[in-house]
């Protein structure tokens, strides 16, 4: 049967592909053991739903899931209860519990042999060989080597040996002696770097360089060798495009460094491992690595350099600021640049007209869109509301509700690039007649018909709006094909239309009109924020009125993860982001400031190769080309923001850190809009510049006054320039601009972990915590903390334990230096109002807007609104979830209600499975590699910090 579910993790740590004909026959054999009968059909039945389960369990972690041997038994011994075989249910539990004491023996021999030196391992090639605990010792120690006084080699060898079996192969080993020094993680830093080493070294290099690599061979010979051999058989079996061939691979190889992958960190290491490198899949037994770290940024790079002229001298500069992770691309741009299907972007934006065929022509576009690994936001202001005439049938209609219905079942469908479903997001003005009904759509409870579980909503929301909820006044809903500019419109424009249509609807010429109080309508959006995380606020005249676009069109919305605001036209244009972050760990200078000329080099290397992605792009849909090659945006974002004041030993809710995220951004934009401008030079103007704000010298930091002026109101953000921002203009007035857009602040999850930073803008989410990935989950802890822990001489297993039992919070450990928890607050320690005061300083640069997530420790209405509000004065054009620590948290999974109605039939099997254990004396213990038991600990997991942050996610990151 099939199953959205790919592998599945053994007792040894091992990753192997999900086969659910495996479960079917270990329940036939217990069937045949009590009945003598295999019992075709409700074994048959018992493994869907086991699959059902695991892919429930799968969804409600967002996909952040692979299930090991042990799950998928406790998910089998509940299935069978379920259906009344209570004796087979029985067969089960004892076929377990004695198997679990044969693998106990089994390990007890193998000890004992190994004490003989008597154990036999297999080795790649077939053959036979005694296992060797010095050689596994060796092998430690090489990956140490510089971390001598950091790392306990005996410690790793002894954990390894304890997972040793009869019969092992030598990958299983290796493996073994990854997992045995990754569980040391906790304890100290340099364990992460040995964890990637041996991962390297006994797990990708053998694939990759040959069965037979060995520390001891040419590793630069052999690493390079491999480049060339492999790029030419990736070419022949169609992973890699062909066009690489026309590189000089020699020269290419050549100028690789294999050093650095021990820039690599485990946690990065293994996500490469897991999801980036490319692999040959043509023997389905085994998908043979074709990349290691150097081979794959070469790899993305001469993919983002196949149009240059001068290709090989332009990969060499994009390999070095990739390789060195100064600059990370976007997940789908790592994925795919260099292949036969270069589908680079991230994020698509469009918007529905008030016309079936433009609805139906949505739900297309989305798939399409979907399919090839976009994730959509989508503005669905222009439907008509409920009630409204149709006029061609003199009905009723139904509003937009169903039709996002449809919506979300569609997205649902959709497999992206065979990773995960579909992820998008719809927006809606909150005039429209059908506002409160959106608000609710991610309720878990109220008619089925009417909820969306996994759409993501937001509200787009006007300043006049907010203008209404300050002053608790009254607020009309419309119907859009009554009021159809209402969308196109913005600012002051916007609310003089509205003006006149609420005359009109007192007047009772208009069919569909409502009145409610502002300030009821803002309050079920805070409380449906609070309690779903859901629909986001995002604001619609900063972002149009600040917008380099203006001349252009409309933003009818921000994208999947509220960071892209730019214009989209019905059937005629649909967005497109191109995305790339720069880490700012990786530019501060040993005395903790901004080295200026390696930002300056980063971000304009940066800007071409974003520049590259758009003309290399695969476009899923004619629109979202029509779109990108008219406007050539990009959205060049940051992420490593909380290492850079860990660096500089400022906190995060200081002014200095405001003052740092100010001057940080404003370099940043100061290059990437140089940048462009340079290569409107070489290359010539976007399309559309003529008449952008660009053209009229209105840059970025200019559009505060021009909000303000729109609004009427003061923007509470100071306009400080520290940089002489002369030679930008001269150069934009002398040679235009590149690209629309610049610069976009996209969420990291994934590619911060490959960069070793963390993600995004955020601070610290929590000092220490569960990082759960495919092969298990590990204890991660602020090296940023060990480091400062160690320097007062107070880190050991004894704080490490305190740590842990406070969940990471220091504020109540006393022996912790005051500086250092000032230094190290967690994120909701931190006010959310200083959260969005440092956004906006940074926003003042940015042509495009930031993906910032709002944080709250507490239940008050009245606080949250406040926040909200700032965020408003303070100019953000968007904000994305918000994050809470009650009950109601939307940590919570909402995955549909339709799977959660068995809770109370699976609860019953599952105290029948107990009860059946009690009954037969079985105290079964859990048999996990000692690793996975070492990290059993009370400390809670990382957050999910994007609606798609899963590390199988595509999107913006």
């Amino acid at each position: 049967m099939s199953s959205n579910i790919t592998s599945v993790r053994k007792r040894n740590g091992s990753v192997v592909p999900f086969d659910s004909e495996k479960i079917t026959q270990a329940i036939q054999k217990a069937f045949i053991e009590v009945t003598h009968d295999p019992h075709e059909e409700d074994a048959q039945a018992v493994t869907e739903t086991v699959v059902a389960d695991i892919e429930a369990k799968s969804d409600a972690q967002q996909g952040d899931y692979t299930p090991s041997v042990e799950e998928i038994q406790d998910f089998v011994e509940r299935a069978i209860m379920e259906r009344g075989f209570y004796d087979v249910g029985k067969a089960y539990i004892i076929y377990r519990f004695e198997h679990a004491k044969i693998r106990e023996h089994e390990k007890e021999e193998a000890q004992e042999k190994i004490e003989r030196s008597e154990l036999v391992v297999e080795k790649r090639n077939g053959e036979k060989e005694l296992f060797s605990i010095a050689k596994l010792k060796k092998a430690v120690e090489g990956a140490a080597k510089g971390y001598e006084k950091e790392i306990d080699v005996d410690k790793i060898v002894e954990q390894c040996r304890s997972e040793i079996f009869d019969g092992i192969t030598t990958k299983e080993i290796a493996r073994a002696v990854v997992l045995s020094a990754r569980s040391f993680i906790e304890r100290d830093p340099a364990y992460a770097h040995v964890a990637s080493r041996l991962l390297f070294h006994t797990v990708v290099y053998k694939d990759v360089l040959g069965s037979e690599y060995t520390e001891g061979l040419d590793r630069e010979g052999e690493y390079r060798k491999a480049f060339v051999r492999n790029m030419k058989e990736g070419v022949e079996r169609k992973l890699v495009d062909e066009r690489i061939l026309d590189f000089d691979l020699e020269r290419m190889a050549a100028y690789m460094k294999p050093e650095r992958d021990d820039l690599l960190r485990y946690l990065g290491a293994e996500t490469l491992l897991d999801r980036y490198f490319l692999r040959d899949k043509s023997d389905k037994h085994h998908h043979r690595i074709i990349e290691t770290p150097q081979i794959m940024w070469m790899r993305i790079a001469m993919g983002l350099a196949i149009e240059e002229d001068k290709k090989e001298e332009r990969a060499e500069a994009f390999y070095d600021i990739l390789s060195t992770l100064r600059l990370v691309s976007s997940t789908p741009t790592l994925f795919h640049a260099g292949t036969p299907h270069a589908q680079l972007s991230s994020c698509y934006l469009g918007v529905t007209d008030d016309s079936l065929e433009s609805i139906y022509k949505t739900y297309k576009d989305v798939a399409d869109l979907s399919k090839w690994s976009g994730g959509i936001g989508w503005a669905w202001n222009k439907v008509r509301a409920t009630g409204a005439r149709v006029k061609t049938t003199q009905i009723e209609s139904q509003g937009v509700i169903p039709f996002l219905k449809i919506q979300d079942s569609s997205t649902v469908a959709i497999n992206r690039s065979g990773r995960r479903r579909g992820a998008a997001c719809m927006y809606i003005e909150p005039w429209h007649f059908d506002v409160e009904d959106f608000i609710e759509l991610r309720k878990n409870t109220g008619d089925e018909r009417r909820r969306t579980h996994e759409l993501n909503t937001a509200n787009w929301i006007p300043d006049l709006f907010m203008k209404r909820v300050r002053d608790n006044e009254m607020w009309s809903l419309f119907s859009p094909d009554e009021t159809p500019d209402l969308p196109e419109l913005y600012g002051a424009a916007f609310e003089k239309k509205y003006h006149e249509y609420e005359q009109k609807g007192l007047r009772g010429e208009l069919a569909i009109f409502k009145q409610i109080k502002a300030a009821d309508l803002w309050k079920k959006i805070i409380v449906q924020l609070f309690e779903t995380g859901h629909p986001w606020i995002t604001f619609k005249d900063p972002s149009n009125v600040r917008s380099p676009q203006d001349h252009a069109g409309v933003v009818h919305s921000s994208n999947l993860c509220t960071e892209i605001t730019l214009n989209t036209k019905a059937d005629e244009e649909v967005a497109v982001c191109n995305l790339g972050s720069v880490n700012l760990r990786l530019h501060m200078t040993e005395d903790g400031k901004l080295d200026q000329e390696k930002i300056k080099d980063t971000v304009m290397t940066g800007m071409r190769m974003l520049d590259n992605v758009i003309s290399i792009n695969f476009y899923p849909i004619k629109e979202a080309r029509t779109s990108n090659m008219r406007h050539r945006p990009v959205g060049l974002g940051v992420m490593g923001l909380q290492d850079a004041l860990f660096i500089k030993g400022i906190t995060f809710d200081s002014d200095e850190a405001v003052t740092f995220a100010d001057e940080s951004m404003e370099m940043i934009s100061y290059y990437a809009i140089l940048g462009s401008s340079q290569l409107a030079k070489e290359r010539g103007t976007y399309q559309s510049y003529k008449g952008s704000k660009w053209d009229r010298n209105i840059l970025p930091v200019d559009t505060l006054d021009l909000l303000e002026k729109e609004r009427g109101e003061k923007v509470l953000v100071d306009r400080t320039e520290r940089m002489d921002w002369a030679p930008v203009r001269e150069s934009i007035k002398k040679y235009g601009m590149r690209n629309s857009n610049c610069m976009a602040i996209a969420p990291t999850a994934t590619i911060s972990n490959i960069a070793g930073c963390f993600p995004t803008i955020e601070p610290i989410y929590k000092n220490i915590y569960v990082k759960a990935n495919i092969s298990g989950n590990f204890i991660v802890m602020n090296h940023y903390l060990v480091e400062d822990l160690k320097g007062e001489g107070l880190w050991n297993d004894e704080m490490l334990e305190l740590i842990k039992a406070h969940e990471g919070n220091l504020e109540h450990i006393s022996s912790v230096p005051q500086w250092i928890k000032e230094k190290h607050k967690e994120v909701f320690q931190i006010n959310p109002q200083r959260l969005v005061q440092i956004a906006a300083h940074r926003g003042k640069w940015i042509d495009q807007s930031q993906s910032l997530n709002i944080f709250y420790n507490g239940s008050s209405g009245k606080e949250l609104s406040e926040v909200y509000f700032y965020a408003w004065q303070t100019g953000l054009k968007t904000t994305y979830y918000l994050r809470t620590l009650g009950a109601s948290s939307i940590e919570q999974s909402t995955v549909a209600i339709a799977k959660q109605k068995n809770l109370e039939k699976k609860d019953a099997a599952a105290a029948a499975v107990e009860g059946v254990k009690q009954q037969l004396g079985v105290e079964e213990k859990p048999q996990e590699p000692a690793p996975e038991r070492a990290e059993k600990v009370a400390t809670k997991a990382a957050p999910k910090l994007c609606a798609i942050e899963d590390p199988s996610c595509e999107s913006c990151q």
